[in-house]
């Protein structure tokens, strides 16, 4: 009584319009999407295939960590290069020529200059803690009325041994890498 006939169906499906493109699949239940996500967190079955794919994935997370912290993307930093504070002690330290950053340098001329004259190389011992005691008391001296003017409101403990640790280091493996340049001046903002 409520049936089609076969005849109407069949002229239903002739006038019905093909479909072109789409996927080429049916869409799937629920019940099987849930089991496809499942299958696909857990990883390959085999424990190699899971230590191949976890092995990845960390790779992957290293290298945009690195890319983070070669940025200076606060985002990336580990918590002690984290903060206005310390970004403006990294950009103070890094715009100014440091005489800690020479100090391995020195040590080397000095253990050299030992074989060839012993009072030559106790003078450049000598020399060299005076210049880097004066340097990073001069640093010190400088940072903390810096660090006073710029942030008043603002806790800066660890700040100046962050700078000291920092000035010590050569600039081209300071980690984040350095952001300004030698001498260039600080803006008054961060």
């Amino acid at each position: 009584m409520f049936r089609r006939s076969k005849a109407a169906e069949a002229a239903a499906a002739e006038a019905a319009p093909v479909k072109t493109g789409g996927k080429g699949r049916p869409t799937p239940t629920r019940r099987e999407a849930e089991a496809a996500a499942k299958a696909r967190a857990k990883g390959p079955a085999d424990k190699k295939g899971r230590a191949r794919v976890d092995r990845e994935r960390r790779a992957e997370q290293n290298a945009k960590i690195r890319e983070g912290m070669r940025t200076g993307d606060e985002r990336y930093l580990p918590a002690r290069d984290k903060g206005p504070v310390r970004r403006f002690t990294r950009d103070y330290v890094d715009a100014r020529l440091c005489i800690g950053e020479l100090l391995l340098p020195m040590l080397l001329l000095i253990i050299i200059s030992q074989g060839i004259s012993p009072s030559l190389s106790n003078g450049l011992w000598a020399a060299t803690i005076l210049l880097v005691a004066f340097d990073t008391a001069l640093l010190v001296f400088r940072l903390r009325g810096e660090l006073r003017r710029r942030f008043p409101d603002t806790s800066t403990k660890g700040a100046v041994g962050y700078a000291v640790l920092r000035s010590t280091q050569f600039r081209k493996i300071r980690m984040p890498k350095t952001q300004v340049k030698l001498g260039q001046k600080l803006p008054e903002r961060y």
